[in-house]
This record gives structure tokens, C-alpha cells and sequence, in this order.
């Protein structure tokens, strides 16, 4: 399927009814959408004709016109190492509407696709080692690693042990000292980082809880769904090893905050002083207004 094509059955569950309707037939048979007049396709679909041109717009082209022409050339996945659901004519308003469309139709299809159940997991064992005293490490590279970083930044104020890495060798002794009860989030695109690979089976070794945030059906997902350890699948539809990785990061962020959120609440009442206290002495670092 061509990346038009993923990307509005990404967005299919956040149209409007009738316009549901129209990108059904669209993915029913594409080919025919982009030679059937307005009038045909409003038939078939059972929407009027102004319908069928919003639902273009919707995802983000100028009108029927402007998405069949893109339709047609679609097999030319967008413009490689760039993004890709923008095209090299792009205006900026395209890509306004196309960027964010894809992150937003990329969250929709994550929020209905994760497993509550293993985020239920992942939140507990994180909580269970910070009130405990053990250690959290986040581990990514490449642009993983900034996630990580973030990750650390969100949980250090937690009042928990908490730190970050993305050196390959500095990962390999930080999991080599890690013990029962210490926890290793691993965060990965692609699941197929050597470095990541190796540091999460020495971890394992060593007795420490593993929480992977990577692509399912990877090296590093087959360790996350191993016993006693965490899978959290963040799948989406860019290509790593062609795009640079936009809507991936986003999801994994998102999936910090939401184990950040769980974590923070399971701790209760005994952070609010230490939030407050934080939140007091960072007055003095801000000019005042």
C-alpha cells in the first residue's frame, strides 16, 4: 500500500461518517477512485458530491482534483529522508495540513491500538522500583536517545532513581551493574540496534525488569515479550531505514507521558511537596514579569 493510501487509513477512524465512507471506497479500489467522476463516486459511496471533496481535503489536499492527480503518482512515496506525506511542490499550507494530519492520524491509530493491559505492567514496575529506591534507566540512540533523555527528565523528578544513556559502551556497564528490581526502558525505532540489543540481554541477565518501546515484531520486542518483562509496541508507518524519523518520536514521547502520568499518580500525595518545593525554587531562575 502506497503511503497516501496508509495514510488515510490511519486517519479513517477520526472522518467524519460520510467521509468514512468515501475513503472506504477509496481503499477498496483505489485505482478506479482516481479515474470515477465526483458525481460516480458520491453514488457509490452514498455521500454527496461536496462530501467527497471534503473528505480530500480532510487529508489533507487541495480538493478532488489535486488528490486523484497525487493518487495516481502515489507509487512515488513522498520525498525520501524528508517526510513522507509531503511532496517536493508542496506550499507551506500543504505542508501544515499534511505534517500534522500524519501525527495526528499516527496518535489516533496508537491510542486505539495499545495494550492497556501491558502499560498496566510497565507503570507498575516502574513504581514498585521507585518506591523501593532501585534504579530506572531509559536507554535509546541515534534519535531514541533525545526520547530518553526526556524520559529521564520527566522521571528524576519523581524523587526516583532515574538517569539516561545513549553511548553504546556506557550502556553496556550501566546494564552490567543493573540488579533485581532495577528496571531498563529501552527505547528503539527500528528494535535492531546493536547496541540496545546487546545492554537489554545483559540487563536480562542480570535480574532487571525490561521495558521495550519499539516496533513490534523486531530483535528487541521478541526480548520485551520474553516473561517477567514489558512489550509496549509503538508501530506507525515510517519507513526507518528510508524517512527520517518524525512520527516515530512523537509516539514515543507519548508513551512516556503516559507511563510518566501512571507512575505519578501510583505514587500519590508524597510527591505534591517535592512538585510544589521544585516548581518554588525554579521562580528564581525566570525574569520577572
Amino acid at each position: 500500500m502506497s503511503s497516501m493510501l496508509e495514510r488515510v487509513k490511519a486517519a479513517l477512524p477520526a472522518l467524519p461518517p460520510a467521509e468514512q465512507r468515501v475513503a472506504k471506497l477509496l481503499l477498496e479500489d483505489a485505482r478506479a477512485f482516481a479515474t470515477l467522476p465526483v458525481s460516480e463516486l458520491a453514488d457509490r459511496a452514498q455521500v454527496s458530491k461536496p462530501t467527497v471533496v471534503r473528505f480530500c481535503r480532510s487529508v489533507g489536499y487541495d480538493g478532488l482534483a489535486d488528490f486523484k492527480l497525487k493518487l495516481a503518482g502515489s507509487v512515488n512515496e513522498g520525498v525520501p529522508f524528508i517526510h513522507r506525506a509531503v511532496e517536493a511542490d508542496d506550499k507551506p499550507a500543504d505542508l501544515v495540513v499534511k505534517v500534522v494530519d500524519n501525527a495526528v492520524a499516527a496518535l489516533l491509530h496508537y491510542r486505539n491500538d495499545a495494550n492497556s493491559h501491558a502499560v498496566d505492567r510497565a507503570i507498575a514496575a516502574l513504581t514498585l522500583a521507585g518506591e523501593q529506591g532501585r534504579r530506572i534507566e531509559f536507554w535509546g540512540v541515534g534519535n531514541s536517545g533525545i526520547v530518553a533523555q526526556d524520559a529521564h527528565h520527566k522521571f528524576f523528578r519523581l524523587g526516583v532513581h532515574s538517569s539516561w544513556c545513549s553511548d553504546g559502551h556506557v550502556l553496556l556497564m550501566s546494564a552490567t551493574m543493573l540488579g533485581s528490581g532495577d528496571c531498563a526502558v529501552l527505547i528503539s525505532n527500528s528494535g535492531r540496534s546493536r547496541d540496545l540489543l546487546d545492554a537489554a540481554e545483559t540487563a536480562r541477565k542480570k535480574g532487571a525488569t525490561l521495558i521495550i518501546l519499539t516496533a513490534s515484531g523486531s530483535p528487541l520486542a521478541q526480548l520485551g515479550q520474553m516473561p517477567g518483562h514489558v512489550m509496549l509496541a509503538v508501530d506507525h508507518p515510517e519507513d526507518f531505514e528510508r524517512y527520517s524519523p518524525m512520527v516515530s518520536r512523537l509516539l514515543q514521547l507519548v508513551a512516556i507521558d503516559i507511563l510518566t502520568t501512571g507512575v505519578a499518580l501510583r505514587l500519590g500525595e508524597r510527591l505534591r511537596p517535592m512538585l510544589q518545593e521544585i516548581k518554588r525554587n525554579l521562580r528564581s531562575k525566570r525574569y520577572a514579569s
